[in-house]
């Protein structure tokens, strides 16, 4: 998940530098003041503190939801991993099931939705303020989102819609109307049209906008100024050309371009980390004792413990639901199996891309946190050399990576675009999806849809809309709230749909496809 950067650090990251037309700038502050006076108390209520501390309330949903579903599914998350790799290498896949994609395409998909800038600038804005420390507690709250993973995943598809051309549709839309209806339990409708309502809203705002305008800046530190909708334009054209063709489209293109990006970051972040190996224990004493003590930063333990949390919900989307529309796609008749392949999607964005992130921070800029003087850096001498004052996200990413590999600047704008259009193609999917349980299936409502998409990545690419952008943040997390209550009444299902799976895995019941 990359849109959660913007409360703190929208004006750093997303309008340096963009100079706008007077008429453009008076568009935007009169829909900005508009926003902000109408929907500011839904912004205010989802992302409010827990009273007398820092702690959003919405985090703690997320991560006592994730606590929940790991107690309960007995750890599921550490039991199955060897079978989860053997299905997304396609090992027990049978191209005759139904459905539209490969698990691996699936995962490539719903990846391609959370791996983006947070991974990037949100990793350090978590350690500016919380320390070292944050690292471990970041990578504790990912380890358990694989469970809420699981779960959503494993209803998404039992209860998906399959149709007579192939094409299917799922979510927590579908398995919140269907699971409810089952259990004979009432509100699963109007949970699911709720739902639906903050997947579209998110989808053109945090999963469109503010993707274009990241990459409109980012392509314009390189190579310098011009307006903003010649990125939107060409943005547009091609987010088109891929979602014009649906899932298998989408999941084509995801399935090259995650890979890619993925190793391309995460590649030249081990290459930095070689280059300092002999920090690498010291890097790891810093996150330990950050994590216990806090060393003295923005509220000790608990100021680490916060930053944490907040940067695994913000960054892997573990109980929002959205994955599950993703993976529901996916060709299989055991619905278990994508449970399984979609638990490995938080671990591959927080514990290894965001930890790479965290480690390479640490290690090239030597944070250190002191009680008495917050987080600074060292010397060669090992002594003091300024406190960081900075903890914008981006500025600090750049800069470590920098430190080790003079040109990283240029691959770190490669790797805002590649992020950004992964993210827009796979929340136009979403955002589809849900538009299709409103309004019904058909291509022409389809197209309707994709067209108003295409148009908000123009406005998102040219426009300075930070309220907006609040706004459908809001609206993406107002959907962990519906779908973690349906999961709470629906996670029986799956824990009979995993007993049956694993004992027909271990009788040899269920083999690998030849």
């Amino acid at each position: 998940m990359i849109t959660k950067l913007t409360r703190a650090t929208f004006g750093a990251l997303a309008f340096t530098g963009l100079a706008a037309p007077a008429a453009a700038q008076s568009i935007d502050e009169t829909v900005n003041q508009i926003f902000s006076d109408s929907t500011g108390w839904f912004v205010n209520l989802i992302f409010s503190n827990f009273p007398g501390t820092s702690f959003p309330w919405i985090v703690g949903w997320l991560v006592i939801g994730a606590t929940v579903f790991t107690l309960y599914f007995g750890f599921i998350q550490f039991r199955v991993i060897r079978h989860s790799i053997a299905l997304v290498k396609g090992d027990y896949s049978d191209p005759k099931n139904a459905g539209e994609v490969s698990h691996f395409q699936a995962l490539a998909t719903a990846l391609s939705g959370t791996v983006g800038l947070g991974n990037i600038a949100g990793v350090a804005v978590a350690i500016g303020i919380g320390g070292p420390g944050a690292t471990f507690w970041m990578i504790l709250a990912g380890l358990m989102g694989m469970a809420s993973k699981f779960t959503e995943c494993t209803l998404g598809v039992k209860y998906r819609n399959e149709y007579a051309d192939g094409r299917v549709s799922g979510g927590p839309m579908y398995y919140l109307t269907k699971g409810f209806a089952e259990r004979g339990l009432p509100g699963g409708k109007v949970l699911a049209v709720l739902f639906s309502i903050f997947c579209i809203l998110g989808a053109l705002g945090g999963g469109n906008m503010f993707q274009a305008n990241q990459a409109h800046q980012q392509i314009t530190g390189v190579v310098g100024q011009y307006p903003g909708w010649i990125t939107g334009f060409v943005f547009a054209g091609l987010v088109f050309a891929v979602i014009i063709g649906g899932i298998k489209s989408i999941a084509k293109v995801t399935e090259k371009v995650v890979p890619f990006m993925g190793v391309l970051y995460v590649g030249t972040a081990l290459i930095i980390i070689a280059m300092n190996y002999h920090l690498i224990g010291w890097a790891f004493g810093q996150i330990f004792a950050g994590a216990f003590t806090g060393l003295g930063v923005a509220g000790g333990m608990v100021g680490a413990l916060i930053q944490g949390f907040k940067r695994a919900a913000f960054s892997n989307e573990a109980g929002v639901g959205s994955a599950a529309i993703a993976h529901s796609a996916v060709r299989t008749n055991e619905p278990i199996t994508e449970g399984f392949v979609s638990l490995l999607e938080p671990f591959i964005d927080t514990v290894v891309v965001c930890t790479m992130t965290a480690l390479v921070i640490i290690i090239t800029q030597q944070l250190v946190t002191d009680p008495a003087t917050g987080l600074y850096l060292l010397n060669e001498a090992g002594t003091s050399v300024r406190t960081i004052g900075d903890t914008s996200g981006v500025g600090l990413t750049s800069a470590a990576f920098g430190s080790a590999i003079s040109w990283f600047p240029y691959v770190l704008a490669l790797a805002v675009v590649l992020f950004a259009f992964s993210t827009m193609i796979t929340w136009s999917y979403y955002g589809l999806k849900a538009w299709t349980y409103l309004f019904g299936e058909g291509d022409t409502k389809e197209l309707v849809f994709k067209v108003i998409f295409c148009i908000f990545v123009v406005i998102g690419a040219a426009a300075q809309l930070g309220p907006v952008i609040d706004f459908s943040d809001a609206a993406i997390f107002a959907m962990a709230v519906v779908n973690i209550i349906g999961l709470y009444f629906l996670m029986p299902i799956v824990k009979r749909e995993l007993d049956s799976y694993l004992g027909r895995l271990k009788s040899g019941e269920i083999k690998k496809f030849q």
